[in-house]
C-alpha cells in the first residue's frame, strides 16, 4: 500500500493555510512513520503503545490548542487535522491525545488554580504525566448528572466513594479528573495515582479500541487533600464543556478513519483483478460503493471545517458539536463497513487496516454522546422542545 495521499475531492486543500498544511503533514508524516508499522501488532496484543507517547509530547500535540506553557495555541482548523491524521492511524490513539487535551489539560487549565495548572500542566504536555477523565460511571452514562460518585469535606481532605467505568487512560494515569456529587452540586477533583482508596482495572475481553487502555477507576474511602478540588467547578455543565472540546475533535478524527478505510479500499479495486482480467474498481457496483465514501468525507470534511471556524469566533455551540460529531462518526462507521465489503475475506483480516477501523469505530459511535443522544440534543435545538426525560443540563 503506497503511503496516504489524503482525500480531497472538492479542493478542500485551498481552503487551508501553510501553518495548518504544516500540522497536518507533520502528523501525518509521523503516524506513517511511527504508527502505521506497529498498530496492528498493538491491536492483536490489546497493547496501547506508550512507547510513542514522549514522541506525541515532543510534536507538542498534547494540548496543542493552549497558548500557555509554550505550547502551540493551534487554531480550530490545524487542531482538527491532528485529530484526523492521529485517528488515521487509530481510533485508540486519537482517545488518547483527545482525553490528555481536552478532558484533561483543558479543565485544569479552565478551571484550576495556577498552583494545579503549573504543576500539571507541563508533564501532561510533555508527555511526562498521563491524564484520564472521570464522568461515565456503570451505571450512567447518557445521563451524567444521575451520578452516584460522591465527595465530602472532612477537615483539610476530601473523601470520594463510588466508581467510573469506560475511561480511557485510567490505569495508566498520573492524574485523574473526576467528577463528584458534593453538597454544593457536582464538582471537578483531582485524584492522583497512589491516593488512599483509589484503584484503577483495566477492561478486557475488548473487542474494539484495543490498542487503548480502558480502566474502571473506584474510590473507597478514597482521601485526597483539599486543595485538589478545581475551584472553579460548578455543577456537570462544567463537565460538559470539557466533552465539547474533546467531541469537536472527535468529528475531524472520524474523517482519518474513514479517510483511511476508503483509501485501502480505492487501491485495493484498482489493482485486485476479476472476471477477465478487469480491476474490480471497473464495475458499476464497486463504483457507486466508492463514490458514497468520497461523496460523505467530502461533506463532512466541510462540516468540520465550518465547525472550526466557528470555534475560533468563539460561536461554536454544543448542539453544533453534536451535529458534527454525529454526521462524522456515522459516515466514517458506515465507509469502515463498505470498504469491509470491497476488500472482500481480506476485509476482516489485519494485512488492512479496515476491520480495525470498522471495530474501533463501533466504540467512537458511542462513547462521547451516543448517535441517537446527540440526535436528540440538535432535535431540542431545532423545535424548542427537550425529548429527554429528565432533562439533560447543556453546556
Amino acid at each position: 500500500m503506497s503511503r496516504f495521499p489524503g482525500v480531497d475531492f472538492l479542493d478542500f486543500e485551498s481552503l487551508l493555510s501553510d501553518d495548518e498544511r504544516l500540522a497536518r503533514d507533520t502528523v501525518r508524516e509521523f503516524v506513517e512513520d511511527r504508527v502505521k508499522p506497529i498498530i496492528e501488532e498493538c491491536h492483536r496484543e490489546a497493547r496501547f503503545p506508550i512507547e510513542l507517547v514522549p514522541e506525541i509530547g515532543a510534536l507538542n500535540l498534547f494540548g496543542a490548542s493552549l497558548d500557555d506553557y509554550g505550547l502551540p495555541g493551534l487554531k480550530g482548523v490545524a487542531y482538527g487535522l491532528i485529530m484526523q491524521e492521529l485517528e488515521r492511524g487509530d481510533s485508540g490513539l486519537r482517545s488518547c491525545v483527545s482525553v490528555q487535551s481536552g478532558l484533561v489539560m483543558y479543565p485544569i487549565y479552565t478551571f484550576g488554580s495556577q498552583e494545579q495548572r503549573d504543576r500539571w500542566i507541563p508533564p501532561l504536555a510533555s508527555g511526562e504525566a498521563i491524564g484520564c477523565f472521570g464522568l461515565t460511571e456503570p451505571d450512567w452514562g447518557s445521563n451524567p448528572s444521575g451520578m452516584r460518585t460522591t465527595a465530602r469535606r472532612d477537615g483539610d481532605e476530601w473523601v470520594l466513594n463510588g466508581a467510573k467505568q469506560w475511561i480511557t487512560n485510567g490505569s495508566l494515569a498520573d492524574v485523574a479528573v473526576v467528577w463528584a456529587r458534593t453538597e454544593e452540586g457536582i464538582r471537578g477533583f483531582l485524584v492522583e495515582k497512589g491516593a488512599p482508596g483509589f484503584t484503577a482495572r483495566d477492561q478486557h475481553g475488548k473487542f474494539s479500541l484495543r490498542a487503548s487502555v480502558t480502566s474502571e477507576l473506584g474510590f473507597l474511602d478514597c482521601r485526597i487533600p483539599a486543595e485538589n478540588l478545581l475551584p472553579k467547578t460548578e455543577g456537570v455543565r462544567n463537565a460538559l464543556m470539557c466533552l465539547n472540546q474533546a467531541r469537536y475533535g472527535i468529528a475531524w478524527g472520524a474523517l482519518g478513519a474513514a479517510m483511511e478505510c476508503y483509501h485501502t479500499a480505492l487501491e485495493y479495486t484498482k489493482q485486485r483483478v476479476q472476471f477477465g482480467g478487469r480491476p474490480l474498481a471497473s464495475h458499476q457496483l464497486v463504483q457507486q460503493k466508492l463514490v458514497w465514501m468520497v461523496s460523505e468525507i467530502t461533506k463532512g470534511q466541510f462540516i468540520a471545517y465550518q465547525a472550526a471556524r466557528l470555534k475560533d469566533m468563539g460561536r461554536l455551540k454544543h448542539y453544533h458539536v453534536s451535529l458534527a460529531k454525529r454526521n462524522n462518526v456515522w459516515l466514517a462507521r458506515e465507509c469502515a463497513r463498505l470498504a469491509r465489503e470491497l476488500l472482500g475475506a481480506n476485509g476482516i483480516v489485519d494485512d488492512y487496516p479496515v476491520i480495525r477501523h470498522m471495530l474501533n469505530l463501533e466504540s467512537v459511535y458511542t462513547y462521547e454522546g451516543t448517535h441517537d443522544i446527540h440526535g436528540l440534543v440538535i432535535g431540542e435545538r431545532i423545535t424548542g422542545i427537550p425529548s429527554y426525560n429528565p432533562p439533560i443540563e447543556s453546556s
